[in-house]
């Protein structure tokens, strides 16, 4: 089989090598002469009933020369106690703001098998884990990790619930990323809808107590944990002067003040926020994305395009927080109309299309900038102009030897096409936006590679201005039966193990987590597959010779989640890949409801020989 990618004029690329249903590419074979390739044994796809219900890795790698046997190690599993206490040392409990556990109807606590983003964090002489669990209300857990010295193996020693009643909770926090300064920078994912209403953001009163309602401006910011020393000590911050939107990840750029965010969902868009200060999150200036397309129309899921960069505005996290405790509305913000039945907005009001809402006919309000920029930051995008037509927009890494940010598009769809829905006639997702995507389907969905340069406007020298698909998986006729897009293969025979696949088992199926390895021309891929790849897998892929590697895959129902590279820690590297809710979306019944094996899983790929 030969591996379909976009050619970068940054690299150059060979043949790939298909062995047991993995692709292989050995470190030599690359021509790029930055590439210095992790080489990982290939994992061919789960098959048998046993190997969809483990959690598999390849066994060695090779790094920089240095071959080392891995595999996958777990740390914790959701429910586990590590400490005296039943109410705050079990790993996924979450707790109110009071820090008790919040109680089912029949009275247990509440374990959340939805682990997201953990993070390595070495302060001082000792280790340290945050982990954060995506639910609403949503929970984070410090956990201290030992290190064997000799053999580099990680343990949980001892956990415990953070304390987040000083940023009203957390609420559905997903993916994340380590700052350069070494704290945990977190996320919330799908903010609730301030136009409907306190209503959208009920399921934070549990968090609150005592009869109080949560408001909605209060959710959908990164949020920051930095462990200030070697007893555990802690400090937690949201940070609302980053905006307002579905954080999917926000990845910290060398400079320490440049930050791209990602917004998870249909139609919407890309961020970029400039801090003021280097290691301070808490005050700079926010943008967002226009897209200016350079490749024709609907002739490829791997398209070209020239980037611009909106201003939203400058604030602080002190400021927007005064705006909210205000007491202020969606009506204060926006004077909203629906559209007429041909579409059109009267005088005076701007389409804008957002996040599945549809099109809205919207009016800023005198003297309503920076409320609107932070508060309703997607909506504000759309309304000066930037582009809110992307899809599914998910993790985000950096290569810094070829300066080159990758995004994954876990789907290639809605408003990403030129008036259609999977490739028939629907422009539903294109009105009230500029149409300025216009790609070719694909469900399967695509990485997508940024070039970075320095903008003396903007005052950053990471800011993208080029974009190009890299690689993209490719559908079966299940998805995609008139072949509209040209990669299409055939559909798994009945018999098959990978039956009901709707992405070739052998390529990308909905791309989520990124992590790039640096100094090794590695990026790492993990899948939130759900018909794609009936168990989601994670590859390396190797962006000098385009070669794809398979190097695991999870049980029934999972999510991979938290896949991180950590080149150096105390002489070993890892491969931080937590795998969440087993089971959890679909194969439900082939474990009981209360099943153990529905427990997710925090743990690494490694220990890997340091990076050089």
């Amino acid at each position: 089989m030969t591996l379909r990618h976009h050619p970068l004029p940054f690299a150059l690329h060979s043949l790939t090598l298909a062995i047991g249903g993995a692709l292989l590419i050995g470190a030599c074979s690359s021509s790029d002469p930055l590439a210095a390739d992790a080489v990982f044994a290939p994992l061919s796809a789960a098959q048998t009933d046993g190997e969809k219900r483990q959690v598999r890795a390849s066994d060695y790698v090779t790094v920089a020369g240095d071959t080392a046997a891995i595999g996958y190690r777990v740390l914790l599993r959701s429910g586990e106690q590590r400490g005296s206490s039943a109410d705050l040392n079990v790993f996924g409990q979450v707790v109110d703001a009071q820090m008790q556990p919040i109680r089912m109807t029949d009275g247990s606590s509440t374990i959340a098998d939805s682990n997201d983003f953990s993070s390595i964090l070495p302060v001082g002489d000792k280790l340290f884990s945050v982990a954060q669990f995506e639910s609403r209300p949503g929970a984070m857990y410090l956990t201290e990790l030992s290190q064997d010295r000799a053999t580099g193996e990680l343990h949980a020693e001892r956990t415990t619930a953070l304390d987040l009643s000083g940023i009203h909770g957390i609420w559905n926090p997903c993916a994340g990323s380590v700052t350069p300064w070494n704290s945990h920078l977190g996320s919330e994912e799908y903010e609730p809808d301030a136009r409907d209403g306190a209503g959208s953001a009920s399921a934070m009163d549990a968090f609150l107590g005592g009869g109080a309602s949560a408001n909605p401006y209060h959710y959908g910011y990164p949020v920051e944990v930095a462990v200030t020393g070697t007893d555990g000590a802690y400090q937690v911050a949201k940070h609302y002067a980053m905006g307002r939107f579905a954080h999917e990840l926000s990845y910290v750029m060398p400079d320490r003040r440049t930050v791209y965010s990602s917004d998870d969902g249909t139609n919407v868009a890309l961020y970029m926020y400039v801090a003021d200060t280097e290691a301070d999150l808490s005050s700079g200036t926010l943008y967002a994305l226009k897209w200016r397309q350079t490749s024709p129309a609907g002739a490829s899921d791997l398209v070209d395009a020239d980037l611009d960069w909106i201003e939203l505005g400058h604030a602080s996290n002190q400021q927007i927080e005064s705006l909210i405790d205000s007491g202020i509305g969606f009506d204060d913000i926006f004077d909203a109309q629906l559209p007429a039945t041909d579409g059109s907005c009267a005088a005076g009001y701007t389409a804008v299309n957002q996040n599945g809402v549809g099109e809205e006919c919207l009016r800023l309000n005198s003297g309503m900038e920076q409320a609107a920029a932070f508060l309703e930051t997607r909506r504000y995008a759309g309304y000066l102009g930037a582009t809110t037509e992307l899809r599914k927009e998910e993790g985000i890494s950096f290569d810094p030897d070829r300066q080159r940010l990758y995004v994954a598009y876990s789907e290639i769809q809605y408003g990403m096409e030129d008036q259609r829905k999977n490739g028939a006639d629907d422009s539903r997702y294109d009105i009230g936006t500029g149409n300025d995507v216009r790609a070719l389907f694909n469900s399967c969905g695509a990485v997508y590679a940024f070039a970075v340069g320095e903008d003396a406007s903007i005052g950053s020298r990471y800011v993208a201005r080029r974009a190009q698909g890299v690689i993209a998986g490719r559908m079966t006729t299940l998805a995609d039966p008139q072949r509209l897009n040209p990669t299409t293969i055939d559909a798994y025979p009945d018999d098959s193990p990978y039956a009901g696949s709707t992405c070739d088992i052998d390529g990308l199926a909905n791309p989520d987590n990124l992590s790039f390895m640096p100094g090794q021309g590695t990026l790492l891929i993990g899948e939130d597959s759900g018909s794609g790849h009936q168990n989601d897998m994670i590859w390396a892929y190797h962006v000098g010779s385009g070669g794809l590697t398979r190097i695991a895959t999870t049980p029934y129902g999972a999510e991979t989640t938290s896949l991180y590279h950590y080149g150096d820690v105390g002489g070993f590297g890892y491969i931080m890949a937590v795998v969440q809710h087993p089971y959890g979306e679909s194969d439900e019944d082939k474990v009981t409801a209360d099943s153990a094996e529905r427990r997710s899983y925090m743990g690494y790929i490694g220990p890997l020989p340091a990076a050089p």
